[in-house]
């Protein structure tokens, strides 16, 4: 009944907050939703410290909802799955080895510089940290959030080909991210011996090789069961069907469930939304996906918001998150730039196109989850104070403006796009 009265909680305030936002700030649906979130945490902060008892009841819920396992093992294939249902394969497949580039290369090089420039950092502010945590900071920091960017480019009226290759590496660089972060947490808690290169790439080929392995034939599963029958009412079922049980099945062979959904979804917004559906089913699919998509994103932002109730930032967390917010770009400058320079024959981009690939690389709830992860034994609290001042300035900031910048670079379409989300 707990989990109920959280859940009913959560879906009251996602709707008051959604009711005010469209009545009256007007603001892109997942940024006031936090925003909305933020302000009502900070407030109840305040009337948490004169003893107001509903506070700290509301703090008590928020504290013991586990944001790691409901995001990483319950939302996140869902909205992967919705997020990519309505993406352009083709489009995709053109540029694929950039956005594979990007996501695998570039996400390992920002880890890299992410976290060497920590380590020399944190002892100007007195925290002096471990360079393997500085490492893992680094590695749940550097992958863009495809829920974040999925919610927020949706705004934006972004070149197709250009929000393709953001919205494809989003889609595909948790995966490699999970797998580093991994790696450099058995590391850290065991020791270099336990994570040799032979171990690591063992964890890539079950992790990331087998998730896109069962995606695939989960994907050609769904694609035969809808196109051998011709009933909207099952057929949304075998797709709510195969994220379920698919996200069990992978969780069971110790595959990535998240790359897993990407590619279940890609197959069946392609083959099965084209060759398996009828026109009354692609529009009930659709909407019972969009409704879905919206909920979810909808209970991410406001939990996001409301971790502020129980995380607790001192002044030298914050200075070390706002020095955090300039590095993390940095980091994604060089780390989207080089790859595509050393592509640039067969994918010719300028600094216009660099600019908004840097600005629009939005954190959100992943880095979130994975910080907060992370056992007590380790600089916790640091980690996720700085990552949790990331995350806000990237989906407010970058989520607001990203938008205006597009116009202004002269890289908008001047209409929505439909193409890689919806």
């Amino acid at each position: 009944m707990e989990l109920y009265n959280t859940l009913a909680l959560l879906i009251v305030i996602a709707a008051v907050f959604g009711y005010v936002n469209h009545r009256f700030l007007k603001l892109p649906g997942a940024i006031g939703l936090m925003v909305l979130a933020l302000v009502s945490s900070l407030l109840a902060i305040g009337l948490g410290k004169l003893g107001v008892p509903w506070v700290l009841k509301a703090g008590q819920l928020v504290e013991g909802l586990d944001f790691h396992t409901v995001l990483m093992q319950v939302m996140l294939s869902f909205l992967l799955f919705a997020g990519s249902l309505h993406v352009d394969v083709r489009a995709l497949g053109k540029q694929g080895v950039a956005v594979g580039a990007m996501a695998t290369v570039g996400t390992l090089l920002s880890t890299a510089l992410v976290g060497t420039a920590f380590y020399y950092l944190l002892p100007l502010f007195g925290r002096p940290t471990d360079f393997i945590y500085c490492l893992l900071f680094g590695a749940l920091i550097s992958p863009t959030d495809p829920i974040a960017v999925l919610g927020i480019l949706k705004e934006a009226r972004i070149d197709k080909s250009l929000e393709i290759r953001i919205v494809g590496e989003s889609l595909f660089n948790d995966g490699i991210a999970v797998v580093v972060f991994v790696s450099l947490f058995q590391i850290a808690q065991f020791g270099a011996g336990q994570a040799a290169p032979a171990v690591i790439g063992k964890l890539f080929l079950v992790e990331a090789v087998g998730g896109l392995a069962l995606g695939a034939a989960l994907g050609y599963a769904g694609y035969w069961a809808l196109r051998s029958i011709d009933h909207y009412q099952v057929e949304v079922m075998i797709t709510l069907a195969l994220v379920m049980g698919g996200t069990a099945l992978a969780t069971r062979l110790h595959t990535s469930g998240p790359l897993a959904m990407v590619v279940a979804g890609l197959i069946v917004g392609d083959k099965g939304r084209q060759l398996g559906m009828s026109d009354l089913t692609r529009e009930y699919l659709d909407k019972f996906w969009e409704m879905l998509d919206e909920i979810l994103n909808a209970i991410l932002f406001v939990l996001i918001g409301l971790e502020m109730l129980v995380l607790d930032i001192s002044r030298t967390t914050l200075l070390v998150g706002l020095v955090a917010i300039v590095v993390v770009l940095v980091a994604r400058w060089v780390s989207v730039g080089l790859p595509l320079v050393l592509l640039q024959r067969r994918y010719p981009f300028d600094r216009q196109t660099l600019r908004v690939l840097t600005w629009g690389g939005l954190r959100g709830g992943i880095s979130v989850a994975l910080a907060l992860s992370l056992p007590e034994s380790m600089p916790r609290d640091l980690i996720v104070g700085v990552t949790y001042v990331v995350v806000i300035f990237s989906i407010i900031v970058q989520g607001l403006s990203i938008g205006p910048l597009v116009k202004k670079l002269g890289l908008s379409t001047g209409e929505a796009s439909d193409e890689a989300s919806h």
